[in-house]
């Protein structure tokens, strides 16, 4: 196995500036957004989408990575939080949402390709579920050792109930309404 060459400078903020103009148009249209628009948002050519991805598939999946990988930092970020209670809390809530925007995705696609896509746990680079899931776990027992969290709930608990939320948001059409009342439901059960 070879390793990839490096990306020149501008070859790297295109990539970047594509990543970010498909994550606001898959957000904005759907899975069956034109490539063509999402070159003209993010002020490219269509050739240069094609470069760093061959199919909307492979965009697709780098998306959805990339809003994991950001969430993993986030999490990260967290670590230190004054008020372990609150990062624990706000993190939850960004999971959800990073949930629902990648589930949505996958079955738009999904419906458009008929081609079944990966969710949350296989579009992580190698590694970088573990990670995430120890981070998740730092936060989650200092929120616990804060009083924040109950003693008796675990990592796969807190997974378990952020794809609770998001199947719950689902079956109502994506309401926002509802599905800021299920995480208010959820994040009050997880209260002491």
């Amino acid at each position: 196995m070879t390793d990839a060459k490096p990306l020149r400078a501008d070859a790297r903020r295109n990539r970047a500036r594509v990543l970010e103009a498909a994550r606001s148009a898959f957000a904005d249209l759907g899975a069956a957004v034109p490539l063509d628009e999402i070159a003209r948002r993010a002020g490219v050519g269509a050739g240069t989408i094609y470069r760093h991805f061959p199919t909307k598939e492979a965009l697709f999946e780098a998306v959805v990575a990339g809003g994991l990988e950001d969430l993993v930092a986030r999490s990260e970020s967290l670590l230190t939080a004054s008020d372990p209670g609150a990062a624990f809390f706000e993190f939850f809530s960004s999971m959800v949402e990073q949930a629902r925007f990648n589930r949505a995705l996958c079955d738009a696609l999904e419906a458009s390709t008929g081609a079944p896509m990966a969710m949350v746990g296989h579009s992580f680079k190698d590694g970088a579920q573990a990670e995430f899931r120890s981070t998740l776990g730092v936060l989650l027992t200092r929120a616990q050792e804060a009083g924040a969290v109950r003693d008796d709930v675990q990592v796969p608990d807190v997974v378990a109930l952020i794809a609770g939320a998001v199947l719950a948001a689902q079956r109502h059409d994506q309401d926002d309404a509802i599905a800021g009342r299920v995480l208010t439901v959820i994040s009050d059960g997880l209260r002491p």
